[in-house]
């Protein structure tokens, strides 16, 4: 049996286009809003043409203690250049949790693939 995640891949965001960078704080109290922004293509802008481009990015958040990530938001590019539209990959959400966790964003380009990235949450009482 095949195992998707293997395909993902990650990196200094720095220096690779591709890797989702998450804004977020690092700490928050308890219930606070969290909001959260993802760019990717940061430091070195990926193109968004209608032969290369991102084709969607995701968050999720994974609770401390808990078995399988919350899909926090499910976000689509889908203007590549038609009529002279482009859309940027960058995407702005918010929740609010009572647990510490793990923020995890991915993003698919349609032609390097699948692309991870996560950041640590602490929630104080």
């Amino acid at each position: 049996m095949k195992n998707i995640g293997k395909f993902y891949q990650s990196g200094d965001w720095k220096g690779e286009k591709h890797v989702p960078v998450i804004h977020a704080p690092e700490t928050i109290q308890k219930d606070e809003e969290v909001e959260v922004k993802v760019v990717i293509g940061e430091e070195i802008p990926h193109p968004n043409e209608f032969e290369h481009h991102i084709v969607w990015s995701k968050v999720y958040f994974l609770p401390e203690g808990s078995k399988f990530p919350v899909e926090i938001g499910n976000f689509d590019f889908s203007a590549h250049g038609e009529m002279g539209l482009f859309t940027s990959a960058k995407v702005q959400t918010s929740f609010t949790t009572e647990k510490s966790g793990t923020i995890f964003a991915t993003s698919y380009c349609n032609i390097h693939g699948l692309w991870e990235n996560s950041q640590e949450l602490k929630v104080e009482a």
